[in-house]
């Protein structure tokens, strides 16, 4: 029987989706390749209205409905409040009509996950920090490690502000780095002779992967269980904080 994987996430500005069909292995021994469709567009405020078309799209366009998926992936956190909250309940809402199990996939993970896939000559051991703007002059980061077995967390998603995660690397400092922190801090953060990746080449294609390997671990969770994973309360700063900010950026006299 093969399985089909449905994976979604708007934790970015990006729109990412993609279905996956694992089909069954001939009993010869051989390999039969996957099928992925994928998805990559604007999201942001278009997200919340263009998520649902774009997963039905992708379903009806491989003759399948959701009574056929095995399970719904959905970007997880850290990231937009309202992505989170729009792919956590989308998620929610196809999974219950069938009870299908879904996967909470780290969306820091994603990103290290495309950019292994981009560098292409990483070491069988390798470690990868990810850092993604959050606005405010915040971060989000995390450190993993790639190997064998797949990957581990190292460092777990943590907002971080810039003199924090500067600290952070200060007695290691960074072999690979990955995300929009790259452009958005390009002169604010000690990135030494990190190898840095800064954009995305295929979110949605890397997010599948993510959601097979958790679900041949068996990671699946019931449709009421699933939370976004918010690492930040507010959501914006008032005028007097931006301006203290402002005046704390500025060079000693």
């Amino acid at each position: 029987m093969p399985i089909h994987l449905l994976a979604l996430d708007t934790s970015t500005d990006l729109l990412a989706a993609a279905l996956l069909t694992v089909p069954p292995q001939p009993p010869d021994g051989s390999t039969a390749a996957p099928a992925l469709a994928c998805l990559n567009e604007a999201g942001g405020k278009q997200a919340s209205s263009r998520l649902i078309p774009a997963l039905m799209g992708l379903l009806a366009a491989s003759g399948l409905g959701l009574a056929d998926l095995q399970a719904i992936a959905f970007g997880q956190g850290p990231g937009a409040f309202t992505g989170l909250r729009t792919a956590c309940a989308v998620a929610q809402g196809l999974a219950l009509a069938h009870e299908t199990p879904l996967l909470a996939i780290d969306s820091l993970l994603i990103v290290a996950e495309d950019a292994r896939l981009q560098a292409g000559d990483w070491p069988a051991v390798a470690d990868c920090w990810v850092a993604m703007d959050a606005r405010m002059d915040e971060v989000y980061a995390a450190a993993y490690q790639h190997g064998p077995g797949g990957w581990q967390v190292r460092v777990a998603p943590q907002l971080w502000t810039l003199p924090a995660l500067a600290a952070a690397w200060a007695p290691a400092p960074p072999r690979r780095v990955a995300g929009t922190a790259i452009t958005a801090f390009a002169d604010r953060l000690p990135w030494g002779a990190a190898q840095r990746i800064p954009d995305c080449s295929n979110r949605a294609a890397a997010l599948a992967r993510l959601a097979l390997a958790a679900w041949q671990q068996g990671a699946s969770i019931a449709p009421d269980q699933a939370l976004p994973l918010y690492l930040r309360d507010k959501v914006a700063l008032t005028t007097a904080e931006r301006s203290q900010r402002k005046l704390a950026a500025l060079p000693s006299p």
